[in-house]
């Protein structure tokens, strides 16, 4: 049973011989009825504000909550960032290394062209080497040829010489 200040001021006792004094009691009644009307003020007013705290505190966690589902989402979104960055970096990658391999094999194809290349320009030196060799004797085997006529047509022109000489005297 709730008691009220109004309750406290209409509360009636009875009057007995020997008795306490009326005034003296309706006063004390009086004044608790008004201390009991002031703390039921505070509790009221301690109440609302509990209510209100209470919905400050739910917005709070209301707050909280949506504080953390955004740091989730946020963490979320990172990891899938950073994902992506390494998938993309291991494309970047992974194509560097195609592209690396081409150019690697095209250096491989060169250098084997190249060294093709210089195997024949040594074989073309080595026959044209020979062609001149084969020149050079065939035109100092001329040259003996032309010297041994030289040497014949001199024997013979100073045979002749001789000959006129002898035949002059």
């Amino acid at each position: 049973m709730k008691t009220t200040p109004i309750d406290i001021q209409q509360q009636q006792f009875k009057v007995k011989f020997r008795g306490f004094d009326i005034h003296e009691v309706d006063s004390f009644l009086e004044e608790m009825a008004d201390t009991f009307e002031v703390m039921q003020h505070q509790i009221e007013n301690f109440n609302d504000k509990i209510h209100r705290l209470e919905r400050e505190n739910q917005g709070y966690k209301e707050r909280e909550e949506t504080f953390k589902r955004a740091m989730l989402n946020s963490q979320k979104v990172l990891e899938q960032i950073q994902d992506n960055a390494n998938k993309s970096a291991e494309i970047i990658i992974a194509d560097a290394e195609v592209k690396a391999e081409k150019i690697l094999n095209r250096a491989h194809n060169r250098l084997s062209q190249l060294h093709e290349d210089i195997t024949e320009l040594k074989r073309q030196r080595m026959q044209i080497e020979v062609q001149i060799r084969s020149i050079i004797e065939t035109h100092t085997k001329l040259l003996d040829m032309g010297k041994e006529e030289t040497k014949i047509l001199d024997d013979v022109d100073s045979k002749v010489k001789l000959l006129k000489h002898t035949d002059q005297f």
